[in-house]
């Protein structure tokens, strides 16, 4: 492993369309490109209902970001039509596509489209893939799961992909790991993920030391600790970046300065709007 840290801005929920927020994307911009970051990491719901105009406008709006390295994942919001997997490839974050093993034994809904019904050039609606980056001499293995259920808020993971990504993630030699999803795989809500215990056995059994993810809008930061297994994970889930459709929204990102070492620091920045005017409070965590 390197000798310094990674610097993480972890964002989430931009809501672009009938949700987004009436604030200065251009202040916005500033702020988070004024962070010295490694890598940025955005874990899904750019758009309200994953509409074409609603990619278009998150992608401009993510393409502004300086760093070399943004990874996105989708979200519930961003998988309310059929087309909105090809739409999330097509201008947010196109990647390998992982497959599962034996697709006879998936049994998740809506995984597959009907070709002669849809017309869609895709029909596998799930976006799980597998990203390397080095940084400051150190490999980041970056796990990219698809927790959403095409037409619903609930979340769901696909044991059958889960198995091929064991796979891949076998083959891959790195430092440090973490993984993005956008459902909690410890809290939950309203619409939870439906099997959280499926990810944090998987989580375990990687040795992930990271899981980020957003969804509730709310901020929540926490370890979990197996003491059975005497393993353990951090799991760092955020507000909305600029939804502001539902009172007690949390609108926040977070700078993880130094992560993966034990000079790590966690900044929290809350987005403030009054009177049509964005500010910033930072708490050092």
């Amino acid at each position: 492993m390197g000798k310094t840290g990674v610097n993480i801005l972890h964002i989430s929920d931009l809501h672009y369309g009938t949700r987004h927020w009436d604030g200065d994307n251009r202040v916005l911009l500033k702020k988070i490109n004024s962070y010295p970051v490694d890598l940025v990491i955005n874990t899904g719901d750019s758009t309200s209902d994953g509409l074409e105009s609603e990619y278009q406008e998150a992608a401009r709006f993510l393409k502004n970001i300086t760093c070399e390295n943004v990874i996105s994942i989708i979200g519930n919001h961003d998988k309310r039509n059929m087309r909105s997997h090809e739409y999330f490839t097509k201008y947010i974050d196109h990647n390998e596509i992982i497959l599962p093993l034996r697709p006879e034994l998936t049994t998740k809904k809506n995984l597959y489209l009907q070709r002669d019904i849809t017309k869609v050039d895709n029909y596998f609606t799930d976006l799980n893939y597998i990203k390397v980056v080095t940084i400051n001499g150190t490999t980041v293995l970056v796990i990219c799961i698809d927790s959403n259920i095409l037409y619903e808020d609930e979340g769901f993971v696909e044991e059958e992909i889960l198995k091929n990504i064991s796979r891949e993630i076998n083959l891959i030699k790195y430092d440090k790991s973490m993984m993005l999803i956008h459902h909690s795989i410890l809290t939950g809500d309203v619409t939870p993920l439906l099997n959280p215990l499926l990810l944090t056995a998987f989580v375990r059994e990687h040795e992930i030391e990271a899981v980020f993810c957003g969804h509730t809008h709310l901020m929540d930061l926490r370890k979990s600790t197996d003491l059975y297994f005497d393993s353990s994970f951090t799991q760092y889930l955020i507000g909305s970046l600029s939804s502001s459709n539902r009172v007690g929204d949390d609108n926040n990102f977070l700078f993880l300065e130094n992560w993966g070492t034990s000079e790590m620091q966690i900044h929290l920045i809350r987005i403030l709007l009054k009177d049509g005017v964005m500010s910033f409070v930072e708490e050092l965590i």
